[in-house]
């Protein structure tokens, strides 16, 4: 029995008043639907985006007239015909196509240790600063980090400065491909390091010293015990940053300077430039079908699991 002086703390009452509240908008017997009712915003915005794209498709079947720069009230395919035989297009369908696998490749490259310092050090404060220094970009925004690396880059920018100081004439060093794809890689290497690190801290720190004890060098460690347990995990993060930056627009516009453009920028530019919706729905539909066969073959041959970072589901 409870002391007389008891007193029921007021949380446990507001508990007690939310929990009769819950009981009356949701029933018990309505709790096999209880999954439903969560997974109800994410099927909404789904819905929408569908509606959004179903709308984008029947855009992409009408040609716009440039008498009066109204769509065709009648279905065609020249859209699509425009696109895929149209040499701009295509440059620029394989310089996205180029830039992203350069970007996944150099990322990887360069989160693939930088994870596994994050999960194999010891020391708290190292830990923590590598945490640091891997959220802070998130802090700032695409466009802002664009704009310090125009600063920092510029003919007038830090590093001509620097190099002015022993002699070197100023180096173009923006609006080029090279600028573009060291835009991409820094702004993507958070999200890789972000899905690295899962897969690195299900392999166990044994495997390691059981294969040095064994007489392997840390080259061949890394090549046959490291990589391979984390292949899921690199699967996932090379998916993620390939269509992230397949579909970027910020960084080719601003380090590219309008020389550098991908495929989300020639759909910038027909929605909003020329007002062409129908051309630019058409280039928009090739560009998710694109990403969705991309995404469809890994999960066909690395199973479904892969950006669950876990085996093949």
């Amino acid at each position: 029995m409870p002391p007389s002086d008891f007193r029921y703390p007021l949380h446990w009452r507001l508990m007690d008043a939310v929990e009769r509240l819950s009981e009356l908008v949701w029933p018990r017997r309505w709790a096999h639907l209880t999954g439903w009712l969560f997974i109800m915003p994410a099927l909404l915005l789904v819905g929408l985006l569908v509606l959004g794209l179903v709308q984008m498709a029947d855009q992409s079947l009408r040609v716009l007239d440039t008498a009066t720069f109204l769509p065709s009230e009648h279905w065609s395919l020249e859209n699509y015909e425009k696109a895929l035989g149209t040499k701009v297009y295509l440059t620029v369908a394989w310089r996205s196509v180029s830039a992203a696998l350069l970007t996944t490749f150099f990322t990887l490259l360069l989160a693939f240790p930088y994870a596994w310092a994050l999960v194999r050090t010891r020391k708290p404060w190292i830990r923590k600063a590598l945490l640091i220094v891997l959220f802070l970009p998130f802090f700032i925004g695409q466009v802002v980090r664009a704009y310090g690396w125009l600063i920092i880059l510029g003919n007038s920018g830090m590093v001509n400065e620097a190099l002015s100081l022993v002699g070197v004439a100023p180096v173009r060093l923006l609006f080029n491909y090279c600028a573009v794809i060291f835009g991409l890689v820094q702004y993507m290497l958070p999200f890789a390091v972000l899905l690295l690190v899962p897969a690195l801290a299900q392999i166990p720190e044994e495997s390691e010293t059981a294969a040095a004890s064994l007489g392997a060098s840390w080259p061949r460690i890394f090549w046959h015990v490291l990589l391979p347990m984390a292949k899921s995990g690199l699967i996932g993060a090379g998916l993620v940053v390939f269509t992230l930056t397949l579909t970027d627009f910020a960084v080719p516009a601003m380090l590219g300077g309008g020389s550098q453009d991908f495929i989300a920028n020639a759909i910038y530019d027909q929605f909003f430039r020329t007002a062409d919706q129908g051309l630019g729905s058409a280039l928009a539909l090739m560009l998710v079908a694109a990403g969705s066969v991309l995404v469809g073959l890994v999960f066909l041959i690395f199973g479904a699991g892969t950006l669950s970072m876990g085996g093949r589901k």
